[in-house]
């Protein structure tokens, strides 16, 4: 008999980390995928090149979602999925990360009495004040599989597991789709002239970060100066450029690149400075210094294994931690368990078993 499983993503990283498990899904004849995006098939920012270099089909269905709101997002989600769920059988909904819409979309999967999954479940920041923190509790505890990515999250979901779900510990999706992609990255075509290893990568996408401009320029100044003759390369997205631009700071803003041009240029760097946890994984995967513009990860493994170093919004341990990293003086680093490549692999299993 087949089994239908659903994944819904609710926004563009999602779909890098569940490309691996459409790709294993579609492989299999006692299983099919239905891919569900919880915002619009027009979305800018799911560039035409994202499902080629990922080698997955676009999402079969669209809620069409769009709002800032995150109740909007909520209520929304919920009413357009409750839809789709009358008109599809489905067995498994697996559901990603800790968005807004992901968490509409599992309370509504339990509320029909459909299997649930949390892929990357257990991370914690332990702030209740964090809207992502209440996303993640809420789905952790509904859910029937709690697929963790290592030993600090598998710890936090066992702990927390309710008596119907059980807890995996399938390793780091994420390196699934690194060492997939590993040999197709591409340099981009808009920096011909940058040199492997002879540059820092930049990227910014925090609100709080963002909204606090005068800190803001105090640490990109920081930055830059402490970089000294080391280019300092920044593919920024449009909010987060036309802040950085305002600031009026020394870095080559190259716009949003390609998934595969982006893991190139991230690959290649001497160092990656960033705000994103997704960022810091892949800095980890290739043994590049980071450094993270946030006081907590919930990846704590890239710090007590891998290349990532926590310096807050603090200029002053970024102005430390960016001359040690351009004085190749970064710690020992290597990389953290169950990241083979084989985390979709286990969770099929576990889902078809």
């Amino acid at each position: 008999m087949t089994k239908n499983i659903c994944i819904l993503a609710g926004a563009r990283p999602n779909f890098i980390k569940v490309s691996p498990l459409v790709r294993a899904i579609s492989q299999r004849p006692e299983a099919t995928c239905l891919l569900v995006y919880a915002g619009s098939a027009d979305d800018p920012t799911l560039e035409p090149s994202l499902f080629d270099d990922l080698q997955i089909d676009r999402p079969q269905y669209y809620l069409g979602v769009v709002s800032s709101s995150l109740n909007e997002i909520t209520s929304q989600v919920m009413a357009q999925f409750d839809r789709f769920l009358d008109e599809h059988p489905i067995d498994v909904v697996i559901v990603v990360d800790d968005l807004a819409s992901t968490m509409a979309a599992a309370i509504v999967t339990k509320k029909r009495g459909i299997r649930l999954a949390h892929l990357v479940a257990g991370t914690r920041s332990f702030n209740i004040n964090m809207p992502k923190e209440i996303n993640r509790l809420v789905i952790d505890a509904l859910s029937d599989y709690l697929f963790t990515a290592g030993v600090r999250s598998t710890g936090v979901a066992t702990r927390e597991q309710s008596e119907q779900s059980q807890t995996f510990m399938v390793g780091n999706i994420l390196m699934d789709t690194l060492r997939f992609n590993h040999d197709r990255l591409k340099k981009p075509a808009s920096l011909p002239d940058l040199k492997e290893g002879e540059y820092i990568v930049f990227t910014l996408n925090r609100k709080a970060l963002l909204a606090d401009k005068e800190n803001l320029q105090k640490m990109l100044q920081t930055m830059t100066e402490a970089a000294g003759d080391v280019p300092v390369i920044a593919p920024l997205r449009s909010e987060s450029a036309k802040v950085v631009s305002s600031l009026n700071a020394r870095l080559s803003i190259t716009g949003s690149l390609s998934y595969l041009e982006f893991g190139w240029l991230t690959a290649h760097a001497k160092g990656v400075i960033t705000d994103s946890g997704n960022v810091a994984e892949e800095a980890t995967f290739n043994g590049v210094p980071c450094i993270t513009l946030n006081n907590y990860t919930e990846h704590q493994e890239t710090v007590t294994v891998g290349s990532n170093v926590l310096v807050g919004e603090d200029a002053d341990k970024l102005r430390e931690a960016v001359t040690q990293l351009v004085g190749g003086q970064w710690k020992r680093c290597a990389l953290p368990d169950r990241w083979d490549g084989r985390t979709a692999e286990r969770i099929l299993q576990i889902l078809l078993s």
